[in-house]
């Protein structure tokens, strides 16, 4: 059996909340705009680990462990005339956006804090940290995923 791979999803807690996922368990990752954020979605397996980020917040950071459960599932937000992710370029035929749906592992025992991350992290070691990166989701290395494990578990 191999690793599963780690991310990074951001989410403004006023929108969609680490307890949003709780209560619901199961959710599609929608409403997904942007092409290199769309393509790293894309390559995502069944099992693999993400990291809900609250963005947009005071202060940002990690606030628990998501999993992948689903893949390549059209976004149903892009036909949507009334949803703020409605894309009028997207045909049904030939969708431009998909989504993947995610379960709720855990809440993190110990929030961790984008300055955190900066102390703990260069912009190699983590995408997050570089200064004007603003994707939605990044891959995440295996060993800043443990490490970020280990910080998040603690409590």
């Amino acid at each position: 059996m191999t690793e599963p791979n780690y991310w990074l999803m951001k989410s403004e807690p006023d929108a969609y909340s680490i307890d949003s996922l709780k209560k619901e368990v199961v959710t599609l990752w929608d409403g997904i705009r942007n092409y290199q954020a769309r393509n790293f979605m894309r390559r995502m397996a069944i099992g693999d680990k993400v990291f809900f980020y609250h963005s947009n917040c005071k202060p940002p950071g990690i606030v628990g462990l998501m999993e992948v459960t689903d893949l390549n599932i059209i976004d149903p937000t892009q036909f949507d005339k009334d949803s703020k992710y409605y894309d009028p370029k997207s045909n049904p035929d030939k969708p431009r956006w998909d989504c993947v749906q995610v379960k709720y592992l855990f809440k993190a025992n110990n929030f961790l804090s984008l300055p955190e991350l900066k102390i703990l992290f260069n912009e190699k070691e983590l995408l997050l940290v570089k200064k004007g990166n603003r994707l939605s989701i990044i891959p995440i290395k295996i060993e800043v995923a443990n490490l970020i494990l280990k910080k998040i578990k603690k409590g």
